[in-house]
């Protein structure tokens, strides 16, 4: 029955992707997306639909037998991009674009909210959709929505995010971590400027600047254990307005993701030490600004267990694959750290079609077929979440 059910809205899902995918709004923006999504659930009957912040959307949708409460997140927001996708839904507004899949999420939940209506008489308990905001910018819209209390009296959540390095059909879940740590920095360089013809008079920021970028190399490469995963970027080096001055300061920015929690405690000091090593040895001062942003997702072992066999179960044993951890940073670990949760990895790539584009690539997209496997995810999981045997 669930398999006719979700060919049957199939179309309708691949049309709501599309709509969100040509009018794409950023982070704590998504006033007309929530408004779509709010306004979507409210023809399906049956739920309770509220607005948690500003620009997200929950949906409650409580059976007559009291049971398990699980929670179904997607995210909305889209990406400060320009598309360079030529297909009749490319972004309709300049320099936004949905470029890591957040459209076939809210998608697939809205398809999952429907059927799972349909079949509100097959299950006991509660299942509760969260339509997130702000995923892509720290501080993120999941601790919002927690602090509204989304997930009070929640047993169980789950996440699912579209993938285009997995091949369409294929669905990866990771064992323990599933996302990293992910931290910021900026450091502030003070040299003495002057005229590039006297160097000798100057503390030169740009050649102290560059020493530090190499130094914190270092952390990687001699501060941990080699088979620790860490990645420490620098992305950002501003310097100077003119050929002819060598200016007063300078400013380094960088990204950092981990895995480890305590190892990701450690890394400011050793940012600082190296820093302060550095300056202090070409006279010149610092200021270090670090800022702890995501944690990583960790999947429960329970919940991850349901997961697999889930897929195992509806798409057979190929389907499976278990992941590495991700390095790249996710605040569904908000959702998952206050009550046991999975996150879920979705093959949405196709190399025949051409679909191999990286996430956050301004040529990024999904095949579609890979929203018709989350939606029947969603819905197969939480029939087994809630201790249920879908037919």
């Amino acid at each position: 029955m669930i398999h006719d059910l979700i060919r049957a809205v199939r179309d309708e899902v691949i049309g709501w992707r599309r709509y969100f995918h040509k009018y794409p709004e950023l982070s704590f923006q998504e006033e007309k997306t929530a408004q779509f999504v709010y306004e979507t659930l409210q023809t399906f009957g049956d739920l309770e639909i509220t607005r948690p912040t500003k620009t997200s959307v929950m949906a409650r949708l409580i059976s007559q037998q009291p049971g398990r409460v699980i929670a179904l997140r997607a995210d909305m927001d889209a990406l400060p991009i320009e598309e360079e996708n030529d297909f009749d839904f490319v972004s309709q507004n300049s320099g936004v674009m949905h470029a890591c899949g957040h459209d076939g999420h809210t998608a697939m939940l809205l398809g999952a909210a429907k059927l799972l209506t349909q079949l509100k008489d097959h299950f006991k308990g509660e299942i509760r959709f969260l339509f997130q905001h702000a995923e892509e910018l720290f501080p993120g819209g999941a601790q919002e929505m927690v602090k509204a209390g989304v997930l009070d009296g929640v047993d169980q959540v789950i996440g699912i995010h579209l993938c285009s390095p997995i091949e369409v059909g294929k669905i990866g879940v990771c064992h323990g971590s599933a996302t990293a740590g992910s931290d910021t920095f900026d450091i502030r360089i003070q040299g003495k400027g002057g005229h590039s013809s006297e160097p000798h008079a100057t503390v030169d920021p740009i050649a102290i600047g560059s020493q530090v970028i190499n130094n914190l190399q270092h952390i990687v490469s001699r501060n941990r254990d080699p088979l620790e995963n860490l990645v420490v970027s620098v992305t950002k080096f501003h310097s100077g307005t003119a050929y002819n001055v060598i200016p007063d300061t300078a400013i380094l920015s960088g990204s950092i993701r981990s895995l480890n929690p305590e190892l990701r405690q450690k890394i400011p000091s050793l940012i600082e030490r190296i820093v302060k090593g550095v300056t202090e040895a070409h006279n010149a001062s610092f200021e270090v600004d670090y800022h702890f942003g995501y944690s990583s997702v960790v999947n429960n072992d329970r919940v991850r267990e349901v997961i697999e066999k889930t897929i195992m179960d509806v798409w057979g044993e190929d389907t499976l694959l278990k992941l590495p951890a991700l390095m790249s940073g996710e605040d569904f670990s908000v959702f998952s750290g206050k009550v046991p949760g999975c996150f879920i990895f979705v093959g949405a790539g196709n190399q025949n079609k051409g679909i191999t584009y990286p996430h956050h690539h301004p040529r990024f997209t999904i095949d579609e077929d890979a929203l018709e496997i989350g939606v029947e995810l969603f819905v197969q999981s939480s029939f087994r979440l809630l201790g249920e045997k879908s037919e």
